[in-house]
Formats: C-alpha cells, sequence, structure tokens
C-alpha cells in the first residue's frame, strides 16, 4: 500500500503503487470504455470545482476522501488522489452500470473461491465500496472513541488500511480485504484516468510519468529509453496538459 510514511522516500513510496497498474483494467472500469453507456455527465479538467456527491453519503463521501488522501498523497513527485479529483471519480463511477454489476453475472452460488476463478460474490462494486466505507467508519467510532476514519492522524489511518490490505480488520458485514482491494483498484483507475471521468485534473497524473495521452502519434518514441517524451499529454477532449 502506498503511504505518507516516508520509508524509503516519497519516490520509493510511489513506486511501489505503481509496481500494481498493469494488473489493473483501467479501461474496463471506466464510465463510457465497457459495453454499457453511462448516463454520468463528464467533468471538466481543471481547478476543483464544487461538487456535491449523488451517490455516496456526506458521512462516506468524507470518509472516501480521507481514505483517497492516504493511498495516493500529494508529494513532490505528484499530486495527490484528492487534488486530482479521485473521489468525483469514484462517485460517478458508482451511478454507473458497471459498478452497479449490470453488466456482470450475478446469479448464486456465491462461494469463496481461489483468485483465478475471479469474484464470486453476492455484492456488486458499489455494494462494497458503500458497505465498506460504513463498516470502517463504525470500527472507528468503536475502537476510537467515537471517531470516524477522518478524525484520525496519518500514522493511525495508514495502520487500519494496511490492516485492511492484508484482511486483518475485522469488519462488520464484509471482508475488509475485499472493501480494500476493490477500494484501491478503483482509487487507481480515477487517478489515472482521462480527465472527462472526473479525476487526473490537469492531466497531473499523465505528466508526472511522462504519459502522451490521446496524442495522434508517437510510435518513434516507442523504443526510446533513454530521454523523456518531450511532449505534454494531451485528452480525449483534445486539451494539452
Amino acid at each position: 500500500m502506498t503511504d505518507a510514511s516516508g520509508k524509503g522516500g516519497p519516490t520509493l513510496s510511489r513506486r511501489r503503487f505503481f509496481q500494481g497498474l498493469t494488473l489493473i483494467p483501467v479501461a474496463a472500469a471506466l464510465p463510457g470504455c465497457g459495453p454499457t453507456p453511462t448516463t454520468a455527465e463528464p467533468a471538466q479538467a481543471g481547478p476543483a470545482p464544487d461538487y456535491t456527491p449523488q451517490y455516496f453519503s456526506a458521512a462516506e463521501w468524507t470518509c472516501v476522501s480521507a481514505i483517497c488522501d492516504r493511498l495516493i498523497p500529494a508529494d513532490e513527485t505528484g499530486p495527490g488522489a484528492v487534488e486530482s479529483g479521485v473521489p468525483e471519480f469514484l462517485d460517478r463511477h458508482m451511478q454507473t452500470p458497471y459498478a452497479a454489476g449490470a453488466i456482470w453475472y450475478m446469479q448464486g452460488p456465491f462461494l469463496e473461491a481461489p483468485s483465478e476463478f475471479g469474484y464470486q460474490g453476492k455484492l456488486a462494486l458499489r455494494e462494497i465500496i458503500k458497505i465498506g466505507l460504513g463498516a470502517f467508519d463504525a470500527h472507528c467510532r468503536k475502537a476510537f472513541d467515537g471517531k470516524l476514519f477522518a478524525d484520525l492522524d496519518h500514522a493511525q489511518q495508514e495502520t487500519l488500511l494496511k490492516a485492511a490490505e492484508g484482511g486483518k480488520l475485522e469488519l462488520e458485514g464484509i471482508s475488509s480485504k475485499l472493501f480494500f482491494s476493490n477500494l484501491l483498484g478503483e482509487v487507481k483507475n480515477g487517478y489515472f484516468a482521462d480527465p472527462k471521468y472526473g479525476a487526473n485534473r490537469n492531466m497531473g497524473a499523465w505528466k508526472m510519468i511522462g504519459y502522451p495521452g490521446m496524442r495522434a502519434d508517437y510510435l518513434d518514441w516507442i523504443g526510446v529509453r533513454d530521454k523523456a517524451y518531450p511532449l505534454g499529454p494531451v485528452d480525449l477532449a483534445g486539451r494539452r496538459g
């Protein structure tokens, strides 16, 4: 898990986070990229707009924003998840047919199975996230004298997230590992998605890793390993970063 603990330096911390990116099917999780269209309105790139969540409650919005801030904190390497708009991406994405399980096989039997068989549970993605957020805050209230996750200091938050990552946190009604792995995957998706989906504002994540975005042709640079790509990224709307 990526955190702001500073162990090994912030650059190494982010490097550890990015090692898992190739396992996340970014396009498949984005509104408009799957076989079922989304009704969510695309967001505009740029400074953080005033956004009112439509799926998350106020308490869930506070919790998910605090978690995003710990999973990808801002540092000298690049922007953080919150300033990039990842919570907004998540709220929009939870309203899509994909997150609702409309394009999943959602009939039983529901059972525990090895990871190679894929997810075999009865909860759709948005239910995993919503139930997990509520259970996470409920655990914090019991363990920290009524405090919610967002009220804890960073060290306490990171300890809880690491426990959830390893499935060592007991949550009511849901596996902490299932909740954490799905939320982390969606945070990654949002962080590197095209800005039209609500996050990656000003293409900050693309600039950080040198990704050219939607440029029509950069084949001459595919094999170049000793130089950074010299041009800024371009998003789906044609804006240049």
